[in-house]
């Protein structure tokens, strides 16, 4: 009993590695023309943009909150950093963008934490009015950088130095790990949990949730701002609908990543490890010649396999919450089978 519950055990914490394992498998065996340096490129490339936008999403989870606007703050910092380009160079444009998504966590934050409006209707509400600002600002069309030294920085950021990983990559990956560090190994990353799982206990232990709250919708603007400009200056180019395929991904990757909705329950390296097995799999239909609706199909079969999952073993827990099984141990036999019989009343 005890080596199964193990199993059990192993298999929920590692779930996402797992799965990984098994998709990853799977498509390099039976899907065509997957298995090589240049598509492994592009699978990295592609995962790089929602990875780094699941950042944030966790975090805000972390907290108890969503913030549906991470589609749209993509978009926005995809924009700005090539509309920005010709007056403030790259370095500038970058920071300009990741502030403006900054401003947009800001705004999402002081809505949720100090007004008590449900982020749900907050982030709807802000998702809009970006999308209504990207419009405005580039009149519903592309945006392009031409410059041959626009196109060097786009080649650096795309070309892989090491392997199939391109800087563009390695920016996401050290983003990740740093945050990751961060939550589990410093006390203000600790309370972010503490705020998500219990307000009560974090505020009788002097934390100021509020702020945390805030903070999180900060740094979700901020990294999915990040996103956007990374991918906008490695294509050269921003379209008004960059994130817009990106929010399903990213909230479809958390959640199997092992965030609760529920606050107090997930991680960043886990969610970028989703994001990254939900782009193997999207990648491997493709070479199927699969269309996107069976990709969505599929991504939302997992979804619900996971959902699914957690759900029986909350209930499991909540049956055996307070049981202590050693003391069992203590009684006659007699006293056992009169244990026994009264549980099995109860239940009836």
């Amino acid at each position: 009993m005890r080596s199964q519950t193990d199993v059990v055990t192993f298999v929920n914490r590692y779930r996402i590695l797992l799965l990984l394992a098994l998709v990853f498998l799977f498509m390099a065996l039976f899907a065509p023309r997957f298995l090589n340096m240049f598509n492994m490129t592009i699978i990295m490339k592609s995962a790089s943009l929602n990875a780094m936008a699941a950042i944030g999403f966790t975090i805000v989870l972390i907290c108890g909150h969503l913030d549906l606007s991470v589609s749209s703050t993509i978009s926005l910092g995809a924009v700005l950093v090539i509309g920005f380009r010709p007056d403030l160079g790259w370095s500038g444009a970058i920071v300009a963008a990741v502030a403006a998504g900054g401003f947009v966590g800001l705004v999402n934050g002081l809505l949720v934490a100090k007004a008590r409006i449900h982020s749900f209707i907050v982030t709807i509400g802000t998702l809009t009015i970006v999308q209504g600002i990207i419009y405005v600002y580039t009149g519903g069309a592309a945006l392009n950088v031409t410059g041959a030294l626009d196109f060097a920085v786009a080649d650096f950021l795309e070309d892989p130095i090491l392997l199939f990983f391109p800087p563009r990559v390695i920016i996401t990956i050290l983003v990740i790990v740093g945050f990751e560090v961060f939550f589990l190994r410093t006390k203000p990353g600790r309370n972010f949990y503490m705020v998500g799982g219990n307000r009560e206990t974090a505020w009788l232990a002097g934390v100021k949730a509020d702020a945390y709250v805030i903070w999180a919708f900060i740094i979700s603007g901020c990294a999915a701002a990040l996103s956007g400009a990374l991918f906008a200056i490695g294509i050269s180019s921003a379209t008004t609908d960059l994130g817009v395929n990106s929010l399903m991904i990213i909230v479809a990757a958390t959640i199997i990543g092992g965030a609760s909705m529920n606050g107090g329950k997930g991680q960043v390296l886990y969610s970028g490890i989703a994001v990254l097995m939900l782009t193997v799999l999207f990648n491997g239909l493709n070479r199927f010649g699969v269309g996107s609706e069976f990709r969505i199909l599929a991504s939302g079969v997992i979804l619900a396999s996971v959902v699914l999952y957690e759900a029986y073993s909350n209930y499991k827990k909540e049956r055996i919450r307070g049981q202590r099984p050693e003391l069992l141990k203590e009684l006659d036999p007699q006293q056992l089978k009169n244990v026994t019989s009264s549980l099995k009343t109860r239940e009836l």
